[in-house]
């Protein structure tokens, strides 16, 4: 077997189908384009998903790339397994190769096998593969035209070697490749324990045959609706991490040269001997992964926030913040980390080393904020579970949950985690409800169009002034003054409505008696900044003036509970107020 490094490894692959007539493409942005379906880009075929159904034309027919990817979902285990499996990680690299109606099966087959035996030199005796259970031709490609022994070929229904886009659509059989990780156990077992999906066996490569095109829905699989496609493809995955496991010959992804310096820059913060950093080993790989996946992220232009993907990205700093709090940390740390990764990565991925210094400042920043609730909200929570235990309680109630996430922002996976850890579980259900009323009794959910927005706007105004709040001249507005000034919280809108409070991670519009910021108009950018009060604390990331005598500082609660009437302390950032002048 080759021994490479990782920068290696990818290189091999990339050069070897560029030398059999592939087009290396670069590997698209973890935000999928023009693809409302996808949260981040999953699969090397995701850029390609337009030439595959063929509303794309391409000037190549082939193609090669390593592609990053992101896979986070909200079910349970997830999260959860990064750390304890060898193998889970929330961002990866994808090795692939592409036909677009040009070779097919035979090729792709042959291509892999070579690659596989002859590039990375992993010995045959180790491999064992898979085919659709109704795919001779496949089936007959590995035995007669590759010489594999039939006992390393396994047929495999459709769970595991049938592959469709949607439930109509392309589709078409797989063919697997695995390697043998106990070879020990003889050529007669391989096929039942494929069968059995069991652990002697990890999977390397996928290669997909898009060979039809599925008219409607067949769960059964039965092929009735399956017409064959004008121009088949081909789309194959592998997994950089894994094969890299393999070809340096350790028993996790973790122990990789993908990771190991990460893993080794955080245990020279805490000063742990190796025997201390493998006794703690979960938060490292944690801390590992997760910066991986916000480097990316922050570099793709998601930066962390409340919805969407940007709560992937605030959730996976917060979550390595919180591993690092078991680690010791008790100041940021997490920039250090990324400058691992942005070593490592950077060669192949020059826009880490272009966006270094943006995507270190996000990182502190969120952590920064994390920080301050973290230790706050951890106290509560475990005095929550103390409470339980007394009571002979194994679950948190989930209205409970959702008081934490709203005044002291732990999000909801760092109270599971915790929970868990204590031998308790938590209500999600509750939870969901919980913030379900909370949405509704602040006007969540409700999308305002221009003529709803000025009538919303006009009567805060005038309640304001009709409750002498304000004069007649509306908010005071001072940006030539300084760049600090006290004053109260007049009012807040969430969601197109005026609330008597905010939570964390709320988009939030605050109207204040009068403000340094400058306001957007003319072509003047607005200024950003923080209001903070007692407890509670907003990053302004936009001033208007919505109709005339108010003015209202857009931006996020990233700490606490704001309510109307509390004491205010409205800070312009000076260094970008410099920068726009």
């Amino acid at each position: 077997m080759k021994r490479m490094t990782s920068a290696e490894a990818r290189a091999a692959f990339l050069d070897y189908f560029e030398e059999m007539g592939h087009k290396q493409v670069p590997s698209s942005s973890l935000v999928p384009a023009n693809d409302p379906t996808l949260l981040f880009t999953n699969a090397g075929m995701v850029q390609f998903k337009d030439v595959f159904l063929g509303l794309d034309k391409r000037d190549y027919r082939r193609a090669t790339t390593a592609q990053k990817c992101m896979r986070v979902s909200g079910k349970h285990n997830d999260l959860e397994n990064v750390g304890p499996s060898p193998r889970h990680h929330t961002f990866f690299e994808m090795l692939g190769n592409f036909s677009f109606g040009d070779y097919f099966k035979r090729d792709a087959i042959r291509y892999a096998y070579d690659l596989i035996t002859n590039v990375y030199e992993l010995p045959p005796e180790r491999l064992a593969f898979t085919v659709y259970e109704n795919d001779d031709e496949a089936y007959d490609i590995w035995i007669n035209d590759i010489g594999v022994d039939p006992k390393r070929v396994a047929r495999l229904g459709p769970k595991t070697n049938f592959w469709q886009m949607a439930e109509t659509g392309p589709c078409g059989p797989t063919s697997e490749i695995h390697w043998d990780r106990t070879p020990e156990l003889g050529v007669d077992s391989i096929i039942p324990s494929l069968q059995r999906e069991d652990d002697r066996f990890l999977e390397l490569w996928n290669l997909v045959f898009m060979q039809y095109n599925r008219t409607q829905p067949d769960p059964a699989h039965t092929g009735q609706y399956d017409e064959p496609l004008p121009a088949p493809g081909v789309d194959t995955g592998m997994g950089l991490e894994r094969i890299l496991s393999v070809i340096q010959g350790v028993e996790s992804n973790y122990e990789t040269d993908l990771f190991m310096p990460i893993i080794e820059a955080t245990q020279r913060l805490t000063g742990h001997t190796d025997a201390e950093r493998d006794a703690n080993i979960v938060p490292y790989r944690v801390i590992a992964d997760h910066m991986r996946a916000a480097v990316f992220l922050i570099a793709d232009g998601v930066l962390p926030g409340p919805k969407g993907r940007d709560s992937v990205c605030r959730l996976v700093i917060r979550r390595a913040a919180r591993f690092g709090a078991k680690l010791g940390f008790n100041e940021p740390f997490l920039a250090q980390v990324a400058d691992a990764v942005i070593e490592i990565m950077g060669g192949h991925y020059t826009e880490l080393v272009e966006r270094a210094d943006a995507i270190k400042r996000a990182i502190t920043k969120e952590e920064q904020y994390f920080r301050r609730t973290l230790d706050r909200g951890l106290d509560e929570l475990n005095a929550m579970l103390d409470e339980l235990a007394e009571r002979g309680e194994r679950v948190l109630p989930g209205d409970r949950a959702f008081y934490l996430k709203a005044t002291l922002g732990l999000p909801f996976e760092v109270i599971r985690d915790v929970a868990e850890e204590r031998g308790a579980t938590v209500d999600e259900a509750g939870f969901h409800r919980a913030e379900d009323e909370h949405s509704l009794a602040s006007g969540g959910g409700k999308a305002m169009g221009k003529l709803e927005a000025v009538e919303l706007y006009t009567q805060v105004l005038e309640s304001l002034k009709n409750e002498g709040k304000l004069g007649e001249r509306g908010v005071e507005h001072m940006p030539y003054g300084d760049l600090t000034v006290e004053d109260r919280v007049l009012a807040l809108i969430v969601d197109g409505a005026r609330v008597e409070s905010a939570m964390t991670g709320d988009q939030v519009e605050v109207v204040l008696g009068y403000t340094p910021f400058y306001v957007e108009s003319g072509g003047q950018v607005s200024d950003t900044g923080i209001i903070r009060g007692d407890g509670w604390q907003i990053e302004v990331e936009d001033t208007r003036r919505p109709v005339g005598g108010l003015i209202v500082h857009i931006g996020q609660v990233v700490e606490g509970t704001p309510r109307e009437g509390d004491p205010a302390r409205a800070e312009v950032d000076a260094e970008r107020r410099a920068a726009i002048l």
